[in-house]
């Protein structure tokens, strides 16, 4: 039943926000970077590569530091200093934000209120990655199902938001996502023991699409 909680929590349903962004894709097919569903496979694997060298060494971190001890300090300095795009680094708040007080409803027993106390007390930005890390590490969830699942949210969010641009259509899309979960043993073990001072980036044609989204005229997304 823990694993099944946790399934639950990573639930496209469940109201984090997610539903809102698409982390790039929606400049990426606006400025021609994706013309059709190749180019989405090639992307989705550099999507996925980035979220594996970049997020995963945080999350790992995370849930060395979930106690919330002096240490965790730098981890959430770094993260904040690496979303250096402005579209992505509003909605990363919005959803940590969100993340934390679901989760606060749902398990009132866990005190996870103490982390948006120490985020509040130190004056540092509670992002969605570091929450997402803390929370469930607090919550007694072991760090390889919390960095499975994190790839899982990324990828299904991907997908769902190329069905709703019109990119592919829903059976392809499933079809696509189901396809993807061949490369998460690799995309995991690529990042294994890794910290956040290992963290890279490897995608950047997608970040820069990513930092011009804010000047599309028409936008499905927020980001």
């Amino acid at each position: 039943m823990h694993f099944a909680r946790l399934l639950h929590l990573v639930d496209s349903a469940i109201p984090t926000g997610s539903f809102a962004y698409s982390y790039g894709l929606e400049s990426s097919v606006t400025f021609g970077l994706i013309r059709s569903g190749f180019e989405l496979r090639h992307y989705l694997y550099s999507f996925l590569q980035q979220a594996a060298s970049l997020e995963l060494p945080f999350l790992l971190s995370c849930s060395h530091h979930a106690s919330l001890d002096a240490g965790l300090r730098p981890v959430a300095e770094e993260y904040d200093a690496l979303l250096l795009v402005p579209a992505l680094h509003r909605a990363s708040l919005a959803q940590g934000k969100n993340w934390l007080r679901l989760l606060e409803s749902f398990y009132p027993e866990a005190a996870l209120d103490a982390i948006g106390a120490w985020f509040r007390e130190t004056e540092l930005p509670l992002h969605f990655v570091p929450a997402f890390g803390l929370a469930l590490t607090r919550l007694d969830f072991p760090a390889p199902d919390i960095q499975a699942m994190y790839l899982h949210m990324a990828l299904r969010d991907q997908i769902s938001a190329a069905i709703r641009l019109g990119v592919i259509g829903p059976m392809e899309g499933h079809r696509l996502q189901h396809d993807f979960y061949a490369v998460f043993d690799e995309l995991l073990a690529s990042s294994a023991g890794r910290g956040y001072q290992q963290a890279t980036r490897s995608a950047f044609l997608l970040d820069t699409a990513q930092s011009l989204h804010d000047d599309i005229y028409s936008k499905l997304f927020q980001n």
